[in-house]
C-alpha cells in the first residue's frame, strides 16, 4: 500500500505530520496527563494522611485503588464504540468533564465505603478515554508515522509522575487551605483542570484531517488519501472488519495478554511506590516533607521518558521489530525482582528506574500493532478490548500487591509476581511473532526516516 508519489509528496508528508504532532498530540497528551494524574492521585494521598484519616489497611487501600477498573472495564468497549459513532471530539470531551466532576467529589470522602464507590464511579466516567485517544491519533496519521506520534502522546504518562508527583506534594503541603486536609486539597487541585480542559477539547479537537483548517489543502488531501488507502488495503486483506471479527481474532487476545503484563507492572509501581518511599524514612531515620516525597517518587520516570523517546525513535528508523517490545518486557521481568536484593534505598530506586524504563519503552511501540490489522468499528472494538483485558491488571495489581503484602509483611513476594507477569508478556510477544498468523508484527520505517539513515 502506498500513495502515488510526486516530487512534492515528501515535503507535504513531513509538513502534515509535523503540524499534527504540534497541533493535536500535545493537547491530547495534556488530556492524558490529567487523566493519569486523577487516576493515580489516590497513590499520593494514601501515605500522606488519607489512609490514617480513613483508617485503611493496605488491603483496603489496594481494593479501593483497583475497584476503579471494574467500572472502567465494564464500559470500555461500549464507550469506544460510542466514540466511533458520535466522533472523538464530542466523546473525549464528554468523558473528561464526567471524570472531572467525579474526581472533585474525592475532596469530601469520609470513609472506606465512600472511597470505593467514588473509585468505581471514576472508572465508569473514564471508560473509553485511553483507547479512544489511541484510536483518535491513529485516525490522523498513517501507520509508518504512528509509532512516533504515539510516543509523543505516551510521554505524558511518565511525565505525569515527573511533574505530577512534586505537584501533588506541593498541593498536599497546602494543609488547611479552605479548611481542607492537605490530601483533600490535592484531590481538589487535580480535578478542576479535567473539567476545564474537557470543555476546551469540545472546541479545539477535530475529527478528521478534512475538518482541520490549520492544514493546507494539499496536506489535507495527502493525509486523507494515505489513510483511505491504508484502510482499504487492511479491509481487503482481512476481509471482515466488524466487532465480531475483533473479538474473535487470536491476535487481539494475545496482544491483550501481553498488555496485561505491562499494565500489571505499571500500576504496581504507580500505586505503591509512594508507600515504599515511606519505608525509606524508617530505614534512613529521616523525614521527607511532602514535596521531597514527590521528587523521590518522580526519579524513575524521567529516565523512563528519555528511554521511551530513544527506543521509539530507533523503532521508527529501523522499522518496528519484535524485539522492540519483547526485550523491554524481559528487562522488566528480570529487574523488578532484583529490587528484593537491593541493599539501600538508592539501589532500590535504581532498580525500579530500570523497570520503569523498560515498561515505557515498549508501550508506544506496542500500540502501533492493533491498527495494522484492524480498521473501522473493528479497530474501535479491538483497541478497547486490548485495553480492557490489560486493565484487568489495573484492578488485580494494587489489590493483589496489598493483599500479599498484608499476608507476608513485605513487598518481596508481590514484586516477584510482577516480574512473572512481565516475563509472560515477553514470551507471548516472541510466540506471536513466530506464528504465521501475526503478520504484520514488523512495520517498515517511514520514508523520511529511511532518507535520514
Amino acid at each position: 500500500m502506498s500513495i502515488a508519489p510526486t516530487a512534492s509528496t515528501p515535503d507535504i508528508a513531513r509538513s502534515a505530520i509535523r503540524k499534527v504532532s504540534i497541533r493535536l498530540v500535545p493537547f491530547v497528551a495534556l488530556m492524558f496527563f490529567i487523566n493519569y494524574l486523577d487516576r493515580t492521585a489516590i497513590g499520593f494521598a494514601a501515605p500522606n494522611g488519607m489512609n490514617d484519616d480513613l483508617a485503611l489497611s493496605a488491603a483496603q487501600f489496594g481494593f479501593a485503588s483497583g475497584v476503579f477498573f471494574i467500572g472502567y472495564i465494564l464500559l470500555e468497549v461500549p464507550s469506544n464504540l460510542a466514540l466511533h459513532r458520535f466522533g472523538a471530539r464530542r466523546w473525549l470531551s464528554r468523558i473528561m468533564v464526567s471524570w472531572g466532576i467525579v474526581a472533585l467529589l474525592f475532596t469530601w470522602v469520609q470513609n472506606f465505603e465512600q472511597l470505593v464507590v467514588l473509585r468505581f464511579l471514576l472508572g465508569v466516567a473514564e471508560a473509553g478515554f485511553f483507547p479512544g485517544a489511541i484510536l483518535f491519533l491513529s485516525l490522523w496519521v498513517p501507520a509508518q508515522y504512528r509509532g512516533r506520534v504515539l510516543m509523543l502522546f505516551y510521554l505524558a504518562q511518565p511525565l505525569t509522575t515527573v511533574i505530577g508527583a512534586p505537584l501533588a506534594g506541593f498541593l498536599i503541603q497546602q494543609h488547611g487551605l479552605f479548611g481542607l486536609e492537605g490530601w483533600r486539597f490535592m484531590f481538589l487541585g487535580v480535578a478542576i483542570p479535567a473539567i476545564i480542559v474537557g470543555i476546551i477539547a469540545w472546541f479545539y479537537l477535530k475529527d478528521k484531517p478534512s475538518d482541520a483548517g490549520w492544514l493546507t489543502k494539499p496536506e489535507q488531501e495527502w493525509l486523507t488519501d494515505a489513510l483511505t488507502a491504508e484502510r482499504t488495503a487492511t479491509e481487503k486483506k482481512e476481509k471482515h472488519v466488524s466487532v465480531r471479527f475483533a473479538f474473535g481474532s487470536g491476535r487481539v487476545w494475545v496482544l491483550s495478554f501481553i498488555y496485561f503484563g505491562f499494565i500489571y507492572g505499571l500500576y504496581a509501581l504507580a500505586f505503591f511506590l509512594p508507600t515504599i518511599i515511606e519505608g525509606f524514612q524508617e530505614q534512613l531515620g529521616v523525614t521527607f516533607d511532602f514535596f521531597q516525597k514527590g521528587l523521590i517518587t518522580a526519579i524513575p520516570y524521567l529516565p523512563a521518558a528519555v528511554a521511551m523517546y530513544f527506543w521509539s525513535r530507533d523503532a521508527s528508523k529501523r522499522g518496528l521489530k519484535t524485539w522492540h517490545i519483547a526485550v523491554p518486557a524481559l528487562v522488566g521481568a528480570v529487574s523488578i525482582p532484583l529490587a528484593l536484593f537491593a541493599g539501600s534505598p538508592a539501589a532500590t530506586i535504581a532498580v525500579i528506574t530500570v523497570t520503569a524504563m523498560a515498561i515505557f519503552a515498549a508501550l508506544p511501540n506496542f500500540w502501533t500493532l492493533p491498527t495494522r490489522f484492524l480498521t473501522g468499528v473493528a479497530a474501535a472494538a479491538g483497541v478497547a478490548l486490548i485495553n480492557t483485558v490489560g486493565n484487568l491488571a489495573g484492578f488485580s495489581a494494587p489489590y493483589l500487591t496489598g493483599l500479599v503484602h498484608d499476608w507476608t509483611g513485605g513487598y518481596e513476594v508481590p514484586m516477584m509476581i510482577v516480574g512473572g507477569f512481565m516475563l509472560i508478556s515477553a514470551i507471548l510477544m516472541v510466540l506471536l511473532a513466530r506464528s504465521n498468523r501475526v503478520a504484520p508484527v514488523e512495520i517498515e520505517p517511514a520514508e523520511s526516516e529511511k532518507a535520514q539513515s
